[in-house]
């Protein structure tokens, strides 16, 4: 490949592109009317409209996107994560035109895009499930024979879902008809699709993931694991590689089930095997993502390892250049997803333009972002400005660094989740490694977010004072400076 198409915007299209310029690669840039004057559009190579700011008049148009890498002649298209980079149709429709999908294979797409097909899949290879369904419910009258099975709590999902669409928590039978109904509703306004299950609700999970590179010579490793619980609206906000809590023995365990479901789906690629623990470290397959994820970052900071040049690597047919014993954990990272969100009011979207924009810099720090100072957020797309990484040798010290980073991005024009961050790593629960998925739920309220902010602003305040006083004072006659030292030497 001499020229690649990257389907997407902000800063996973800058951060493949970085990677592209490093393997001597041309990168094609597409753009809405809206990011006619974002960083990735700059970087690129070449850079062409793809149509108006809506994602569906222009980041989803499958068709024109092919056409414009044909036109252009870029023999492969990486689709980043989110919009087509689960898209099944796509990945096939690339292949169809003689370009290269730097992704998984549809087959792989289709199977793990459906989590039912996933279960099915990843059960031939005895990976741990959480106790339910591997078919659609049929009716009302299965469900209840199911959660006799099973016992309340219990979860109803989509079968095509994501981001907690058409997932019901059921408490007890008298509710099942109703959130069953809603859930297929849901299900079908989301993803076309009212398939359903239901699994045995896990109370107080970990939500943990695994890394996994397969190429196309038979070799699938796992690449350790990352810790992803802290979330709000089933939406991760911090992750960290490693886990706190996994023993070598369950990483082992995890890591080898993960590549077990790879090889359930015959996978190419990058992907992610995410699970479920509970508090004895039982884990349970909950889903595999197709693609690059968000928080890779940690991954790549402990591993020392380029997930999108293996990627790219892989897509050439190119065998791993490493064996899973040479793979070892260095040191570790955490991420903090900066979100234009106000913490304050239940993580609602914000916009408006980044007015000050300075990212912070230091040992161990990387920022992975897609703005530059000046710029609008739009309300078009996702809310996430960028991703502030630290690394340290061990986990205390990357949460020192992180804490300073936070402190030292400057970001004013929009509210961030940039106080929450700092908040959150400082809970004892979090420095104690002793959280869940339920984290915010038991431990955040926004007035205890309110009374730090309060304090920094006075804080600041009375420094302001402090230098305006000293700014603006007049300097005191000779005789006056004079009878001030002569009252301090009688007081002694």
């Amino acid at each position: 490949m001499q020229k690649v198409l990257v389907a997407n915007r902000g800063e996973i299209a800058l951060r493949v592109m970085r990677t592209l310029k490093e393997m001597n690669i041309q990168s094609v840039a597409i753009y809405s009317e809206a990011d006619v004057n974002m960083p990735f559009v700059k970087f690129a190579d070449e850079a062409y409209c793809i149509g108006p700011a809506p994602s569906s008049q222009s980041y989803l148009l499958a068709d024109k996107i092919i056409e414009t890498a044909l036109q252009c002649g870029a023999q492969g298209i990486h689709p980043g994560y989110g919009f087509l980079s689960e898209n099944a149709n796509f990945s096939e429709a690339c292949q169809h035109a003689g370009l290269i999908f730097i992704g998984p294979t549809p087959h792989s797409i289709r199977t793990m895009g459906s989590k039912i097909a996933a279960k099915q899949a990843a059960k031939q290879f005895e990976v741990p499930m959480v106790p339910g369904t591997d078919q659609p419910l049929k009716d009302l009258n299965e469900a209840i024979e199911v959660a006799k099975q099973t016992g309340f709590p219990l979860l109803i999902k989509a079968s095509a879902g994501g981001g907690g669409k058409g997932m019901r928590i059921v408490h007890q039978e008298s509710e099942l008809q109703e959130q069953l109904q809603m859930a297929k509703s849901e299900a079908l306004n989301s993803f076309n699709d009212d398939s359903v299950f239901i699994e045995k609700y896990v109370g107080s999970p970990k939500h943990i993931e695994i890394q996994v590179l397969c190429d196309t010579h038979g070799n699938c490793l796992y690449l350790f694991e990352r810790e992803c619980s802290i979330q709000r609206r089933h939406q991760k906000l911090i992750e960290e590689a490693p886990s706190s809590c996994l023993t070598p023995e369950v990483r082992k365990a995890m890591g080898e089930s993960a590549v077990n479901v790879a090889r359930s789906c015959d996978y190419h690629g990058a992907g992610t095997v995410e699970f479920l623990v509970d508090d004895d470290l039982n884990f349970y397959f909950l889903e595999m993502n197709t693609r690059l994820q968000v928080e890779h970052c940690v991954t790549e900071m402990i591993t020392n390892i380029d997930l999108v040049k293996e990627q790219i690597q892989i897509a050439r047919g190119e065998k791993l250049s490493f064996s899973q014993e040479d793979l070892k954990i260095n040191g570790h990272a955490i991420e903090l997803r900066i979100c234009a969100e106000d913490p304050l009011n239940n993580f609602m979207p914000d916009t408006g333009c980044l007015k000050t924009y300075v990212r912070p810099t230091g040992d161990g720090i990387r920022v992975d972002d897609g703005y530059e100072q000046g710029q609008e957020i739009p309300i078009y797309y996702d809310p996430m400005i960028g991703k502030l990484i630290a690394w340290g040798e061990n986990r205390t010290q990357a949460i020192e660094r992180l804490s300073e980073a936070i402190s030292n991005f400057r970001i004013n024009g929009i509210e961030t989740t940039l106080p929450f961050g700092k908040w959150a790593i400082h809970q004892p629960a979090f420095v104690e490694g002793n959280f869940d998925t339920h984290f915010i739920q038991k431990y955040y309220k926004p007035i205890y977010l309110e009374e730090i902010l309060d304090a920094e602003a006075n804080e600041l305040a009375s420094l302001a004072t402090l230098i305006y006083k000293d700014q603006t004072s007049l300097p005191l006659p000779i005789n006056a400076k004079q009878d001030n030292w002569k009252r301090r030497m009688s007081l002694k």
